[in-house]
């Protein structure tokens, strides 16, 4: 069996098992050895923003392929913004192997605007959540999404679909090569 060693750019589980799920449906017929390492985001620890947060992706996956060797490296960076229709938290993704990088993004989640005024004073969604619902380490559990839909999504299962996404480019490099 070939195997395809897969490098996350954060330890949590969460993030690590979402790359595991993904590759495992993309490549049934290898194995799948998918670590976790740390790879600094460069930027806040709470991301306000579409741009901090793609970039914290970004770089997260630049340092892995800068220090690793690996078939593909992949980095999911959580942030919150302020959108003209409220503010909502969101997670890009990134997956690059040796020719490609592609981006991806994840749907919005509603927040409540005293979370995110919260975020604003320095504060980490994490940190916010588990004060506001009497919970502990919720980011590397359901997360925010967890608890907002009453565990009908889920911090893992946003991601998985974010990546299985941002897979496209690698499944029909010709048409997005070069071009």
């Amino acid at each position: 069996m070939k195997k395809l060693k897969i490098l996350v750019g954060s330890k949590n589980p969460v993030k690590v098992a979402a790359a595991k799920t993904v590759f495992e449906l993309y490549y049934p017929d290898h194995e799948i050895d998918c670590l976790g390492l740390h790879a600094p985001s460069k930027v806040p620890d709470q991301p306000i923003g579409e741009d901090e947060t793609r970039i914290g992706a970004e770089n997260r996956v630049i340092f892995l392929q800068a220090n690793h060797d690996a078939d593909f490296y992949c980095a999911m960076e959580g942030g919150a913004a302020d959108f003209s229709f409220g503010p909502a938290t969101f997670a890009y993704v990134v997956i690059a192997n040796r020719d490609h990088t592609s981006i991806g993004r994840s749907s919005n989640l509603p927040l409540p605007p005293v979370f995110y005024q919260a975020l604003l004073s320095g504060e980490e969604l994490g940190n916010v959540l588990d004060n506001a619902f009497n919970t502990t380490n919720v980011k590397q559990k359901g997360g925010a999404i967890g608890l907002l839909t009453h565990h009908h999504a889920t911090r893992e299962s946003t991601y998985t679909q974010a990546l299985t996404l941002a897979m496209a480019p690698f499944n029909f490099p010709e048409l997005y090569i070069g071009v």
